[in-house]
Formats: C-alpha cells, structure tokens, sequence
C-alpha cells in the first residue's frame, strides 16, 4: 500500500459507512451527511486528525455514537488494534458543564430559526434563482441510462419529448416505482432541459412533497398565506418529488388541488414522482387522485441485467475506471434491485481496488458484495409454500393472501409473505406482482420495504419472521 495508507482507509471506511446508510433509504442517506460530518486533516501512526464544523456538531457525533463507528470501520479494514480520532474545531464553541445544556439547545434553535429564515423567503424569485436554489445540475438526460424495450425507456422518451414543449400534450407526468430507481433523476432532467432551452423565460421549481407540506404550513402559522398561493399558482414548472407523503394531510392536498387547477389552466407543465401507483396511496382526496393520473402515468420498474451493465460501464468511463467483462457480469448479477443499489455495489468494489491496490477478480468481487446482497435462491421453495404456512400462522387463506383487501389482518400477512418470497426464492417483483393477485411491481418494493423497515426496530417481528423462515424451509405438505 502507498505511505499515505491511513488516509486510504480513512477514505475507503468513511465510503463503506455512506453506502450502508445509502441502501437504508434517502433519510438515513441525509442523516450520514449531517451526522458523519468529518474532513480528514492529517495521520500520526494511529490517530487520525480531521476538522469538524463545532463543538456541538463534535460533541453530537460522539453522543450518538458515529465516532465510534467510524473508529470500527477502520480498524476492521486495517487490522490496527487501536485508533483515535482527533477533531480540530473550525468554530470553536467552548461550554462549561453548568450551561453546556443551554447553550447546547440555544445553539439547535439558532440553526433550526436559520434553516426556517432561509427556508420560507416569499421574496420573488427569478426562474433562473429558482433553478438554481433547487435543481441538481448533474440529474440530465445525457446521463440516464436506459436499455431498449425497458420501462425506463420509455419514460425517458416520454420525459424528454416532454421537456422540449412542456405543458403541451402529456401534463401532468406522474412517475411513480420504488427507491432508487431514477425517478427523481428523470424529474429534474424536465427541469435541467426546460431551463436549457427556454433559460429565465421561464419559472420552475422543484421541491420535495414534504418541503411543499412545510412551507404550506409555515404561511398558515405566519400568515403569509397568499405569498404561498402567488408563488405556486404563478410557475411555468412544478416538479413535486415524493408526492405519496401527502397522504392523510387534507390541508396540502386542498391546496394542492387548487394550485393544480391553476397551473393547468395556465398551461404549465407538472411532474410528480411517488413510491407507487396513485390507486394505493391511502386517505388521498379522489379529486387530486384524479387530476394527478388525468395525464400520463409512468411505472419505472428495477433495470434489466443489460441496463445494469450499461449502467455500470457507463459509470466506469465517467470515472475514468476499467473493470474486466467477468466482473461487470457479477456485480449486475448480484444486484437487481435498484440503481441506487447498484452504483453502492460498484463504489465499493472502485474503492476495494484504490485502497488495496490490486486488480479485480470476478472472485474478490462475488466475495466483496456478498456481505451487502445475499442470494436470493434458497433450495426448492415455492411460492405456494410459503403462501401456506404465512396463511396458516394468521389463520387466513391463501385467496385472501393474493386479494385486494385492504384490511390490516389481510394487509400485514400479505406484506410478511411477499417479504419471505423475495428472500428465499428467485422470483423478480414483478414476477411475485403476478403470484400475489397481479399487482404492480413496485407494490411489491413497497411492502418488502415496509417489513424491512418493522425488522430493524422491532426485535418481536424479527424473530417471529425468523421463525416463519424456519418452518417455511422444513415445510412439508
């Protein structure tokens, strides 16, 4: 390894800990930026130096424990039995212990008072301010990758044709399929283009749905509610990325409803993006359901092995990165799920190489990624099987398993089925979508997630579902 080689590590152990939090979902992603906020400085045999914004961010990353983590990470790379990590404070912030309490909830109300201030400023904004506050630069056209015949095509078809004479034909766009699967990507793409081609001309705003539902509810607090209406209702582009999280909130979605309306009189274009079909978000008013799916819906379902290739290859040139035919073909083997997935899979075996300085193996990458993804394969279970014994345990019948209903009782079985189905057989979403009463495939994403989710912070559930795994693989009728 190079002299550097504690850097490497420090590089390689803090990548590894993004990519985990990465494939738990796009909170736990937000929350490593915000809670992993460390720059290595310089090393010293075994104590690594980095600088950190203030005491309470150090004394914050402490408490909740991620220094610690960092500190495994790195010696489980390096194999050294100790490691210490020293922060050097760019903004010092010193607390006795008598007011380090105070100080410390002053400080959050500081940032939190900051955040809102920079948040909800009803000024005016130009379109190219408004592109530029909100619209990432490298989500474009150029760089979505699709294979011929996917789904994903042809929304990027769709998108662009879209995006060259916005509010035309095909308003609003509703791009919906699971985490990870280019749906924001193709969303701002609209917008990157739209602002390419027509520049301040015209106003375009991306937001989140749950930005949307704050700011909705900050102009009620603050009464500036009309500045909220003028600022929405006046766009030319509305992209709302997540739109499920509306769901239950009857206030945005009336005001929602409105802006629509508005918009679509006036012609501007509106793209939504949402987790899944519109016909399965619960308590979502029918009239904005309506409006919402009165354009044109696009389902985006997980790339083909050919589109992962292409992914990863294309991936490979931006970096300026080679890898072997042998070993693409592993790492679009061993993940299916999402392209999000994909491109962790991919930093971590670009990483592997950097850092240990070695050529890779179609071997050293099946053993590298079989930590993140396990086979999906697990003997000659069927569907029907496990459908059988999750029935059994909670005393309904497999018709009830593959119906519509909507019934908790009928719901969470459902789920916990679907979830045991992707871990222990081969079956694709869509193809457990066709199994489970043909539903969508990105339904199935949905409740899988939702299981994992009860997994993680549930200790109960997790072993009753380690014991339905049991009996499902002795199962014998």
């Amino acid at each position: 390894m190079s002299d550097n080689n504690l850097k490497e590590v420090w590089l390689f152990a803090m990548d590894q800990l993004k990519n985990e939090y990465k494939l738990q979902g796009e909170e736990k992603e937000k929350e490593f930026t915000l809670w992993f906020n460390m720059n290595y400085i310089e090393d010293n045999i075994d104590t690594i130096k980095v600088s950190v914004p203030n005491q309470f961010m150090w004394n914050s990353m402490k408490s909740k424990g991620n220094v610690d983590k960092v500190i495994e990470k790195i010696k489980e790379i390096s194999g050294l039995p100790h490691i210490e990590i020293i922060p050097e404070i760019k903004n010092e912030m010193i607390f006795s212990e008598k007011s380090e309490e105070k100080e410390t909830e002053n400080l959050s109300e500081k940032i939190k008072k900051e955040e809102k201030k920079q948040k909800y400023d009803y000024e005016q904004l130009d379109s190219k301010e408004i592109k530029n506050n909100t619209l990432n630069e490298n989500f474009t056209f150029d760089n979505f990758i699709t294979g011929e015949g996917s789904s994903s095509n042809f929304a990027y078809k769709v998108a662009l044709a879209v995006a060259e004479n916005p509010g035309t034909k095909t308003n609003p766009i509703l791009l919906y399929g699971g985490v990870g699967l280019g749906k924001t990507h193709l969303m701002q793409a609209i917008g990157n283009r739209i602002y390419e081609k027509y520049g301040t001309s015209k106003k375009i705003c991306y937001i989140q749905a749950e930005s949307f539902l704050n700011e909705f509810t900050n102009s009620l607090l603050t009464k500036t509610a009309d500045k909220f209406k003028n600022k929405y209702r006046k766009l030319d582009v509305l992209l709302i990325d997540d739109i499920q999280f509306l769901q239950g909130k009857e206030g945005i979605q009336q005001e929602l409803f409105y802006v629509f309306e508005a918009l679509h009189k006036n012609k501007a274009q509106m793209v939504f993006t949402c987790d899944r079909p519109l016909k399965e978000i619960e308590k979502m008013e029918e009239r904005l359901v309506s409006r919402l799916g009165s354009g044109m819906s696009l389902d985006l379902q997980p790339p083909n092995f050919e589109t992962r290739k292409a992914i990863i290859y294309k991936k490979l040139e931006n970096e300026g990165k080679t890898l072997s035919d042998d070993v693409v073909d592993v790492i679009s083997k061993s993940v299916e799920t999402n392209i999000r997935d994909l491109e962790a899979a991919l930093n971590k075996i670009i990483n592997y190489s950097d850092i240990f300085e070695t050529e890779i193996t179609a071997e050293i990458a099946q053993q590298q990624l079989q930590d993140l993804y396990s086979s999906p394969a697990v003997g000659n279970i069927s569907i029907k099987n496990i459908m059988e014994v999750v029935a059994k345990n909670y005393q309904i019948s497999i018709a009830d398993l593959k119906s519509k209903k909507r019934d908790k009782k009928f719901v969470h079985p459902r789920h916990i089925a679907l979830y045991i189905a992707k871990e222990l057989t081969e079956y694709t979403f869509s193809d457990l979508g066709n199994e489970f009463g043909g539903r969508d495939h990105s339904s199935i994403m949905h409740a899988c997630d939702k299981v994992k989710e009860q997994i993680k912070t549930d200790p109960i559930f997790n072993q009753k579902i380690n014991i339905l795994i049991k009996e499902i693989k002795e199962y014998k009728k």
